[in-house]
């Protein structure tokens, strides 16, 4: 870092009383044609931005800036250069991005152009809204997508007051077109105590290997000044809003003082192709590895695909029984190139879901649960386990039987780890055959005979009182309807109904028989004709 004292008192020149004790090199940032620096104590601690280049310094003039430091706030020490950094949109380029914590007492950043000519274009300046909060002190770029352009612009508040603590804040500002716009803030997951949430920032490299680039957030005063840091993961066009992870001093070393009170995420210092994170504290610096990702591809398949009660090719428990088995298969991906030959451990477990009172199937060893905790696997290696189940005769046949999986890494704090949101859990279901043709669409062709052993009354006119045919129409309704006569001397009325199925299988068919009001239901008898 440069950090210049221009001490110059005794030379009229205008540019070297402005920037008397200047503190040059205060805040720096690399730029392709030199070194952006902040000179937080130019021009009576308003504040400017520097630009060391190979053909010299590029030192804007205090006019450059009056239009948002105006002439009557000077007295008030700006600190423009606290930090210094620059973005980068399809439309302008790259433009600068300097803070200015202690502006109106409220801070604020600006966006801006610097010319050869000594002055500036001042393209957009963000405004902090709490005095004291120090917004501006820290700023940070993140190219989400790592196509060149910005996405997001973090603004720190580290002192930013809430709820009687000073919990410090951190803004997202979108790029939308050539313009930064509001988008919330991030949150620190431990509210309700002094953190300063805030007081460093930095973009990482794709920590958890989903292509977005990632951001950490330093919390040095959180836990009793043990300090803190959280990891945002980043998402298609921005961040996300809750952090992934914590980091506390506590879980680290013993003793060990503001932690996350500077952080750096761009190197790969043990070269396994992953990024690091280092974090500053008080008299050390912490190194954290990264973690390689993996995703656990799972899937369930059945032999033979459909359960045929009709087929019983096995004995279990000293009855006929039909015999399947479903086939468990695990294959991990990791998502970083420098771990295709690793390992990973896989345990799983498997249950039968058949939650009634008795079952339909049972796997044949074990219980109605199987667990495997031993799988190692390398990446993109698939691992099928055989599991063997039956199914004795049920009267369901419309509900399937279901597996229920759910599985895990063997050793989940140590080594690789699972992709964040993947699925741990899998559940399929094995039909029952319905023994209809293969488009699995049944068409019955139901036949019903149904008779009685009471006479019609056009048949009691006849026989009973022996009239001719002619004289027992007063015994028919102008309707379709049969009307029947039972003599008061019979005690019983039998019905006789015949179903016939002579298409597709039936399921589920029901027959209804009802009767008159006048009538006393006996008595039913079911009966089955031979096949």
């Amino acid at each position: 870092m440069v950090n210049e004292r221009n001490e110059q008192s005794t030379n009229k020149n205008e540019t070297s009383f402005g920037l008397e004790m200047s503190q040059t090199g205060f805040s720096s940032h690399v730029v392709e044609d030199g070194i952006l620096l902040g000179a937080v104590g130019a021009y009576d601690w308003n504040g400017a931005v520097l630009k060391e280049t190979s053909g010299g310094k590029v030192i804007p003039l205090r006019e450059s800036y009056l239009k948002e430091f105006p002439e009557e706030l000077k007295n008030h020490g700006a600190y423009l250069g606290y930090t210094v950094t620059s973005v980068v949109s399809s439309r302008q380029g790259r433009v600068y991005v300097a803070g200015a914590p202690r502006f109106n007492h409220t801070g604020k950043a600006i966006l801006f152009t610097m010319h050869n000519n000594r002055s500036l274009t001042i393209h957009q300046a963000l405004r902090g809204e709490q005095i004291g909060s120090y917004y501006g002190s820290e700023i940070t770029a993140v190219d989400i997508d790592s196509d060149g352009v910005t996405d997001v612009l973090l603004v720190g508040a580290p002192m930013y007051f809430s709820e009687g603590w000073e919990q410090g804040r951190v803004y997202v500002y979108n790029l939308r077109q050539n313009r930064f716009v509001y988008n919330g803030t991030l949150k620190d997951s431990h509210s309700y105590q002094n953190a300063r949430f805030g007081a460093s920032i930095a973009w990482v490299r794709d920590l958890n290997q989903d292509s977005y680039n990632d951001v950490v957030v330093g919390a040095p005063l959180e836990d009793s000044h043990g300090g803190a840091i959280y990891i945002f993961h980043g998402c298609r066009g921005s961040l996300l809003k809750t952090p992934k992870q914590r980091i506390a001093a506590s879980e680290l070393a013993p003793g060990l003082q503001y932690f996350g009170c500077s952080l750096h995420g761009q190197l790969d210092l043990n070269e396994d192709g992953l990024v690091d994170l280092a974090v500053g504290a008080l008299g050390n610096a912490v190194i954290l590895w990264s973690r390689p990702v993996v995703q656990l591809n799972a899937s369930l398949h059945f032999e033979p695909p459909k359960i045929n009660i009709f087929h019983r090719d096995c004995k279990r428990s000293g009855r006929d029984a039909t015999c399947l088995a479903a086939f468990l298969c695990f294959t991990p991906v990791f998502l970083a190139p420098h771990f295709q030959t690793a390992t990973v451990g896989i345990r799983y477990n498997a249950t039968m879901d058949e939650r009634r009172y008795t079952p339909r199937a049972h796997l044949d060893e074990g219980g109605d649960r199987y667990t495997n905790r031993a799988v190692l696997l390398s990446s993109g290696q698939e691992h099928c386990d055989r599991i063997s189940f039956h199914v004795l005769d049920t009267a369901d046949y419309v509900k399937p039987v279901a597996f229920s999986v759910e599985y895990s890494l063997e050793d989940p704090d140590h080594g690789p780890m699972l992709d964040d949101g993947w699925p741990t859990t899998l559940r399929v279901s094995v039909p029952f055959w319905n023994g209809c043709n293969e488009d699995e669409h049944c068409v019955p062709d139901l036949l019903l005979d149904a008779r009685s052993d009471l006479p019609t009354a056009m048949e009691y006119c006849q026989r009973v009182l022996r009239k001719p045919t002619q004289d027992c129409s007063a015994y028919t309704l102008s309707f379709d309807t049969t009307v029947f006569i039972i003599e008061s001397t019979r005690r019983r009325v039998a019905v006789e109904a015949v179903l016939e199925n002579r298409g597709e299988n039936a399921y589920s068919t029901v027959l209804n028989i009802s009767q008159s009001a006048n009538l006393q239901f006996a008595s039913l008898i079911q009966r089955v004709r031979p096949q």
